[in-house]
């Protein structure tokens, strides 16, 4: 352990990567117990896979036509704020089953970024890197875009806790009380897009569910008050964040998948530890 926090103010790289994990850990445990809470688990992975046909298409855009402003990122963000808005737009106005709008919205996603990922000439690593994650891949730029992101959510959910709070207990009386309940649902949805957007930059579109859903599962077993939940998934997501950076460190593994692992790990002895006080 010695050894991994010398690196650390030795290495910018390690240094920045775990600025990264922090930040992300900070929007997995507000977004997540929402997530969790409202049980849209699913739809979270349908957004994160949706988010591969705007990298596809960005990263196409800058090779093709040199506009090197356009980053997989952005495109990211983009593709996921537009497949949470379709997806809530689509379930309340004609009430589709949840799980058909989500499977129509992932499989979109992924085909047109397979479409334009083969249309890009070179060698995608950026992609690959979104994909499966890379958490030393992170620039200065993308910490502050993280960070700045991280500051939009927290201002978002301090305006609109108690909100938030009515559409996920208690919906019914939410609406009784004129309270915006779709416009509510829908910037819910758009925050979870964001914070999937985050995470992908620690541990890339296919495991992104295990840091959204497991800090606050776990969360949600010691304490059944939203906000201290989502205090308690905040600080599990750090502590995953930091020991498997530190596991990778020490083990040459790869970060993103380490950082799952870990989350896994805790999260079973999470439930043997709920199975044994039963």
């Amino acid at each position: 352990m010695f050894n991994f926090i010398t690196t650390l103010s030795e290495n910018p790289f390690l240094l920045m990567a775990l600025v990264a994990g922090l930040a992300a850990s900070f929007a997995s445990g507000i977004i997540g117990s929402y997530v969790v809470v409202n049980r849209i688990v699913s739809m979270s992975g349908s957004i994160a896979h949706s988010v591969l046909g705007g990298m596809g298409v960005c990263l196409w855009l800058r090779r093709t036509y040199n506009l090197d402003f356009l980053t997989p990122l952005q495109g990211a963000l983009a593709a996921g704020l537009f497949s949470a808005l379709l997806m809530g737009w689509i379930h309340l106005k004609y009430r589709e089953r949840e799980d058909t709008v989500i499977a129509a919205i992932w499989a979109t996603g992924m085909s047109i970024g397979v479409i334009f990922i083969a249309l890009t000439p070179g060698y995608n690593v950026e992609l690959m890197n979104f994909l499966f994650g890379n958490i030393l891949w992170v620039s200065h730029s993308d910490i502050v875009l993280l960070l700045s992101l991280d500051a939009l959510i927290a201002a978002t959910v301090a305006i609109f806790y108690r909100r938030f709070l009515a559409i996920c207990f208690d919906e019914q009386q939410a609406l009784l009380q004129k309270v915006p309940v779709h416009t509510l649902y829908l910037l819910l949805l758009c925050l979870v897009a964001i914070a999937v957007v985050l995470l992908i930059q620690v541990v890339g579109a296919i495991l992104v569910i295990t840091m959204l859903a497991i800090p606050a599962a776990i969360a949600g077993t010691l304490t059944h008050i939203l906000s201290r939940m989502m205090l308690i998934a905040v600080l599990l997501g750090a502590l995953f964040t930091s020991l498997g950076m530190y596991f990778s460190y020490e083990l040459n593994w790869p970060p993103g998948a380490t950082i799952s692992l870990v989350a896994a790990i805790f999260y079973a002895l999470s439930l043997m530890r709920k199975r044994a006080l039963r």
